[in-house]
């Protein structure tokens, strides 16, 4: 567990000691009999309990802390991964932010439009400690959104990795992992929106669109 301790502990943005994070954790998964059950039951929770959105992208830093996302319900990749981080260590099972950039093949000519490009930075998932191993899990695409666009609805059963899908149903490239940005005890603001700035353009950020996320 040494290697793990760290992540126990609440941040800035991971702030699993908030009292409303705390009272979401319990809720949803304060009955499961293990670490690997309650990691499994909150990923279910965020990843349908918030639809994805890529459109209302905040570059407000408050908006990033889990007790503040808790009080929304559509939202994109980073600050679900955020949620689902602070809800395990509230429940005292060890969780990170892993990060990578990835394209994304089958994104509507809309959101390509609005973001100049395919390529998706600072792509983040939670990492949790099972079993004396870290095991990562995409909460990014609720359920409803992959059924309507044929696009695989990722599971996890705490054991296997559970990333974005390369194919969709129908054998189309989706999803493709470009880079890795490593694993975090905390949400690296700063670097995200440095490289946000860098790669996409101002209208990215601030208002919310539609699902329309894949074509």
């Amino acid at each position: 567990m040494n290697d793990a301790q760290e992540y126990l502990e609440p941040g800035e943005f991971v702030d699993s000691d908030h009292p409303d994070v705390r009272a979401f954790a319990e809720r949803v998964a304060g009955d499961q009999p293990d670490d690997r059950s309650r990691a499994v039951a909150l990923f279910y929770a965020v990843r349908d309990g918030w639809r994805y959105d890529p459109y209302g992208t905040s570059r407000e830093r408050p908006d990033y802390q889990a007790s503040a996302i808790l009080t929304t319900n559509r939202t994109w990749c980073v600050p679900k991964s955020v949620v689902l981080t602070a809800s395990a260590r509230a429940l005292g099972v060890p969780a990170r932010l892993g990060f990578g950039d990835v394209r994304n093949h089958l994104q509507s000519a809309k959101l390509l439009e609005t973001m100049g490009t395919d390529l998706f930075v600072w792509h983040g998932y939670s990492e949790f400690f099972l079993d004396g191993r870290w095991v990562k899990a995409s909460s990014a695409f609720n359920k409803e959104l992959c059924e309507r666009f044929g696009t695989k609805v990722l599971d996890f059963d705490g054991v296997t990795d559970a990333l974005m899908h390369p194919y969709d149903t129908a054998g189309n490239r989706h999803m493709e992992y470009v880079h890795s940005r490593g694993s975090y005890a905390d949400l690296p603001y700063d670097e995200i929106m440095d490289t946000f700035r860098e790669v996409y353009p101002p209208s990215i950020s601030g208002t919310a669109g539609s699902d329309e996320a894949f074509r």
